[in-house]
């Protein structure tokens, strides 16, 4: 598989063969199951306050012959708090269980749970292989809703990496014809649900990654400040970078630093 060359100004610099990470099967199966396993793991455990819900002073004895008994009463047999008593007569509550006005949860989320999940060395690897064949593939990027320019896959020129500022990042990316998919990030739309009460009102979609050869690089910073885009070094992609939310095929922008040292280290083989 080719990939064409372009420098700053959109114009084709040569063509190179993507190396053989691309080559790999594609097999969507592993790459969902690669992210589930990343996504899994960042998240973060929770769970209701152990006394949530006991804090009432409830109690209902289940002798016949103990004082504030449930028998002869015509009550069914739950927990109870007294709210005021006359002698036997008592006027109380059903408390504490689950079910009852400010009762426990029966089985409320738990803090200790473990949420992690294991995926085998090789088997993750071939996902990443697998999610870096979809994303060369020109069909399944546009499936996935990217605007794909006329050129694709293309590798960026070394030289775009000293990039510093971010509008010389957004010029740059309209003379390679993604223009229309920076319009298309740029939008966003009000969530559906709760969740718009809870810190996160708005959704957006996901942008072109950039993949760089070196970490300290200017490029990294400036892109970042553009809505969409992730930039991320080679040595550190993964599944979750190549395909957000388990949807393969996002548009990547390899620089050619990056695919040289892919080759050289033999990355993820």
């Amino acid at each position: 598989m080719k990939a064409t060359i372009v420098d700053g100004q959109g114009k084709e610099a040569g063509q190179v063969d993507l190396p053989v990470q691309f080559n790999e099967e594609y097999r969507p199966d592993l790459i969902s199951r690669a992210v589930l396993c990343i996504e899994s793991n960042n998240r973060q455990p929770y769970g209701a306050d152990p006394m949530a819900g006991k804090r009432a002073a409830a109690k209902l004895s289940k002798r016949r012959r103990d004082y504030k008994s449930c028998y002869g009463h015509g009550i069914s047999r739950v927990p109870r708090k007294i709210m005021s008593a006359r002698g036997e007569r008592m006027n109380w509550v059903g408390a504490f269980a689950p079910g009852m006005v400010k009762g426990r949860k029966a089985h409320p989320p738990k803090a200790e749970k473990d949420w992690t999940k294991k995926i085998n060395k090789q088997e993750r690897r071939k996902a990443l292989r697998s999610a870096l064949h979809a994303v060369a593939d020109k069909e399944l990027v546009a499936a996935r809703g990217h605007k794909v320019p006329r050129i694709y896959p293309l590798i960026l020129d070394t030289s775009l990496e000293k990039i510093a500022k971010t509008r010389d990042v957004e010029s740059t990316f309209e003379k390679l014809g993604l223009g229309e998919e920076l319009q298309r990030v740029a939008e966003r739309h009000v969530r559906a649900g709760r969740g718009k009460m809870r810190g996160r009102k708005y959704k957006r979609k996901t942008g072109p990654l950039i993949v760089v050869g070196e970490g300290t690089c200017p490029l990294r910073k400036a892109a970042q400040n553009i809505e969409g885009i992730d930039v991320v070094v080679v040595n550190q992609l993964n599944a979750k970078c190549l395909a957000p939310g388990a949807m393969p095929g996002r548009m990547t922008l390899f620089t050619k630093n990056a695919l040289d040292r892919l080759v050289k280290e033999r990355l993820f083989m």
